[in-house]
């Protein structure tokens, strides 16, 4: 057995997805805290992480997706767990997880003595996870590792934090539905790149939002430059499309599984490397120093392009060695150009002189027997043969050797014949042979470049992301936000970064948000279909982007930096965990309660809808008051409990916000208008009726609803006489101690 497939280690290009990394992801264990590695075979990335969160260990593999997942035998829990989500799981020797075996395993890798500069001093449950990574693809699966980059320490309190259930809720990287339009999820709404490892990339910065002001300015700046240069950007764009996936390129070369076209495409890509770092530098000088107008840094632009190490000997080696357009395989000649080896052209001359001899043979041996139909045909099974029709056998010469009988006639050859190919399939032979070792020569020598290639690749990925955010931001008239320290999230006519372009048959229209320190939680009422939900999800999205150091869609922004998003959204039962829809709403309700901050930024959707009225009225309103008396989080939560917007009075950071409707004839238009204040009613009956509801339902439904607010029902549906449920709340609320809130007014 040379090699073993696994779904997180394999090279097949039809089953990889060019915009996403492939991760085999192995998991630690010490105590308390958690080891993360994670190693793509495919470009070469390794990285790491510890947390002491389970949960924030499942929000990790929600925002990678690896296809497969290492663990040592034993950690129960988190197999089981991994087990109920349906991921592609195995069980390896614990022994190699342990921090000795695996501290060995990595230094013996890389060829170092010490760990400690690749960030993992004390960082036991890391090295167990790494190492135990390393050991599972060597050892067991036998794979070619030589092409890893150096391990990449990172820590999640170095980035916004957002957990799988708001990947999901925000539809970052795919739609909610299946059956949803591929552009109806933010990245692809969003992804202008021009290469696979900018895509890749991508997914990485939307997933994984910066949480420091310095990284986010310095991708402003760089985009601001494009933004700017919209000529400049386009020719960019053109050079870099060249570039094509230079990080899997290089990695299929080192791993064996590469061809000479793999070379060419590698030398295409390091000629793009002089124009583009020419385009950057002309850009930076456009710019009349505009990216330094706040910072003494470097340019990123620029920190970027000086990875781009131009490489004339890889270029001039590939150009006088390998073939313009070779073909796909390795051991059938047509690799290396002539010219490059003496012996290989002496080869290639005897095999061309003895074909362009056969070639000759036909017309010859049509003269000599006067056969006209006579063919000389060559096949991997017999090699060269004259190929005789059956009318004409009775003129075949005597000195022909019968090879085979077809259908049609006969197959014949010759001593002479048999002798010129001899020396034509030798001759080919030793050239293909010669070929395949000199495409290795060429190879290794390329190889010797391989870090300053994986270099450059990394640097061009986020090129590219940079110009595919500038080129969005141009589309779509983007604004630069104001990220800062401070604690204000202000948005003017902010709109939704999918929806304004998906939407084929209205504008779409925009809205502002305000919330800080003295405005901290938006009460939004309004009736279903009235854009409610989209406005929330359109303020975190809004945020999320500017975190990542995009523009954003609105006219003007300021975003200060937040900790975490976080998101409690729809939901539906989970039935593989034994839960309900409303046990799903509470679990993620509960989530958030015990981790938001001060710096977090909360988006609720009708929460408390999964039980009865009263019950979910009830813990709506206690949850308001928890975020708003021990939290401090900004928050906007869209409700149809009309009665919350009374904790406006009582609740000095709470507000009220509508969806402006415009009535008419028992009619209803939205208006898609964030307006202040609380909506008068649902509207409920109305939207019943554009969803097709028949008329006599809606009758009844309106007949039910005057008695509901005047007094109780019978069974019928009807009054029930004696029984007034306003005097019934007043006679509670007057039950009720004063420093109690009231519920009802």
């Amino acid at each position: 057995v040379k090699q073993i497939l696994s779904p997180g280690t394999h090279f097949e290009e039809q089953l990889l997805n060019v915009n996403r990394n492939n991760y085999l992801a192995a998991i630690c264990r010490n105590k308390d805290t958690y080891g993360l590695a994670l190693i793509d075979l495919t470009t070469g990335d390794f990285k790491v992480t510890e947390t002491t969160s389970i949960a924030d260990l499942g929000s990790e593999l929600d925002r990678l997706k690896p296809a497969e997942i290492v663990v040592p035998s034993g950690i129960y829990q988190i197999t089981e767990e991994l087990r109920k989500d349906g991921v592609v799981l195995n069980e390896h020797e614990d022994w190699v997880f342990a921090s000795d075996s695996a501290t060995y395993t990595l230094q013996d890798h890389f060829c170092v003595k010490s760990l400690d500069g690749f960030g993992l001093k004390d960082r036991n449950t890391a090295i167990g996870a790494a190492g135990g990574a390393l050991h599972y693809l060597v050892n067991t699966l036998r794979r070619d590792v030589t092409h890893l980059r150096p391990i990449k320490f990172y820590q999640k309190t170095d980035f916004l934090k957002i957990d799988g259930t708001s990947l999901r809720n925000l539809e970052i990287l795919e739609p909610l539905t299946r059956d949803a339009p591929i552009a109806a999820c933010l990245y692809n709404s969003v992804n202008r790149t021009n290469t696979p490892m900018g895509a890749r990339r991508l997914r990485e910065w939307l997933t994984q939002p910066l949480a420091e002001t310095t990284p986010i300015h310095a991708r402003q700046r760089a985009v601001l430059i494009w933004v700017e240069d919209g000529a400049r950007l386009e020719l960019f764009e053109k050079h870099l499309r060249e570039v094509r996936d230079l990080e899997r390129t290089i990695t299929r070369l080192s791993v064996g599984t590469g061809n000479a076209r793999d070379l060419q495409n590698l030398r295409l890509a390091i000629e793009q490397f002089s124009v583009l770092r020419s385009l950057i530098d002309e850009a930076l000088e456009h710019s009349n120093g505009l990216e330094l107008k706040d910072t003494k840094e470097t340019p990123l632009l620029k920190q970027l392009a000086e990875q781009l190490q131009e490489l004339p000997e890889v270029v001039g080696l590939i150009v006088q060695a390998i073939s313009e357009d070779p073909p796909l395989t390795l051991r059938e000649g047509g690799i290396i150009r002539d010219g490059f080896n003496t012996s290989l052209d002496q080869l290639r001359s005897g095999a061309s002189e003895g074909k362009e001899w056969i070639a000759q043979l036909q017309q010859r041996e049509i003269e000599k027997t006067g056969i006209p139909s006579l063919k000389v045909r060559f096949n991997n099974v017999f090699g060269y043969f004259i190929e005789i029709t059956k009318t004409h056998l009775d003129k075949v010469p005597a000195q022909y050797i019968r090879k085979q009988t077809i259908a049609n006639g006969e197959r014949y050859i010759t001593d002479e014949l048999k002798q010129m190919e001899d020396k034509v399939l030798g001759a080919q032979e030793r050239s293909e042979k010669l070929e395949y070792e000199l495409y290795l020569q060429v190879r290794e020598e390329v190889l010797k470049h391989l870090r300053s290639i994986q270099q450059a690749a990394d640097s061009l990925a986020q090129l590219d992301v940079l110009a595919g955010v500038a080129q969005t931001a141009r589309l779509h008239n983007y604004c630069c936000p104001v990220v800062g320290q401070k604690s204000r999230l202000e948005i003017k006519d902010g709109r939704h970064p999918v929806l304004e372009q998906t939407l084929l048959d209205e504008r779409f229209v925009p809205n502002h948000s305000d919330l800080g320190a003295d405005k901290q939680i938006g009460l939004i009422t309004g009736p279903n279909m009235a854009g409610k939900s989209t406005y929330i999800r359109q303020v975190a999205l809004i945020a999320l982007l500017a975190h990542t150091g995009s523009f954003v869609p609105a006219s003007k922004a300021r975003i200060d930096l937040l900790d975490r998003i976080f998101t409690r959204i729809g939901a539906s039962d989970n039935l593989s965990r034994g839960q309900s829809t409303f046990m799903v709403e509470m679990s993620e309700t509960a989530n958030i309660l015990h981790h938001a901050s001060p710096k977090s930024l909360i988006i609720l959707d009708e929460i408390g809808r999964g039980t009865s009225t009263f019950d979910g009225l009830s813990l709506a309103w206690s949850i308001v008051e928890y975020i708003h008396q021990q939290l401090g989080a900004k928050t906007l939560f869209a409700t149809h409990y009309h009665e919350l917007t009374e904790l406006s009075q009582r609740l000095k950071r709470v507000f009220n916000l509508n969806v402006a409707v415009k009535e008419y004839n028992d009619q209803i238009v939205f208006l898609r208008q964030i307006m202040d204040g609380a909506a008068d009613q649902s509207y409920g009956i109305q939207v019943a009726r554009l969803a097709g509801v028949p008329q006599t339902v809606l009758e009844r439904a309106k007949e039910i609803l005057i008695n509901l607010e005047e007094t109780d029902l019978t069974a019928a549906g009807g009054r029930k006489d004696g029984v007034n449920p306003r005097a019934e709340r007043k006679k509670l609320r007057n039950l009720t101690p004063s420093p109690q809130l009231d519920l009802f007014s």
